[in-house]
């Protein structure tokens, strides 16, 4: 069996040699030189090489975690688990007490200053986006910098349901 397969391959590959040394002997070098650059200047000249402007798509981000209001953010999005970027979804409460970041937004280079809230009294919806952006979080004896902290136990619902982000002002 291994006999005709080595017989296969070694009349495959007197073919293959006897089609490339006939090629090599009627088309030189320039030639394909010549076809290649003018495929390349031909598909060139067709793609359109205009310009556009970047910063059209500069305050939306890859993802939901990545929007700048977030950079500080730890826990789900209310805006995927039935509420805003600013408001709880219906039958779940505020906390009473939350974290603040500092982020800049990078349509206006401002520093704002944002504070997270917990939203309390359901339960946490695993489908939602969870963040996790630590960026100038402070150890946990700087409490309203701290943001690996549940903050409903301030409320009579405990339950955690999803964070949201409220721009407060300028930072200065």
């Amino acid at each position: 069996m291994s006999r005709i397969i080595d017989t296969l391959f070694k009349r495959f590959d007197k073919t293959i040699e006897a089609n490339i040394r006939s090629s090599a002997r009627n088309h030189g070098r320039r030639s394909f030189l010549a076809r290649t650059g003018s495929a390349m200047l031909g598909a060139a000249a067709i793609t359109p090489i205009l310009p556009f402007d970047r910063r059209a798509n500069a305050s939306t981000a890859e993802d939901a975690c990545s929007y700048w209001r977030q950079c500080a953010i730890d826990g789900f999005l209310c805006s995927e688990s039935g509420g805003s970027l600013t408001t709880c979804p219906p039958g779940s409460t505020v906390s009473a007490v939350s974290w603040v970041g500092t982020c800049t937004n990078p349509d206006d280079g401002k520093d704002y200053l944002v504070s997270y809230n917990d939203c309390c009294g359901k339960p946490a919806i695993p489908t939602a986006t969870f963040c996790n952006n630590n960026e100038g979080e402070r150890p946990g004896y700087k409490m309203g910098l701290y943001n690996d902290i549940n903050w409903c136990m301030a409320n009579e619902d405990k339950g955690y349901h999803c964070t949201v982000s409220v721009v407060v002002g300028l930072a200065e």
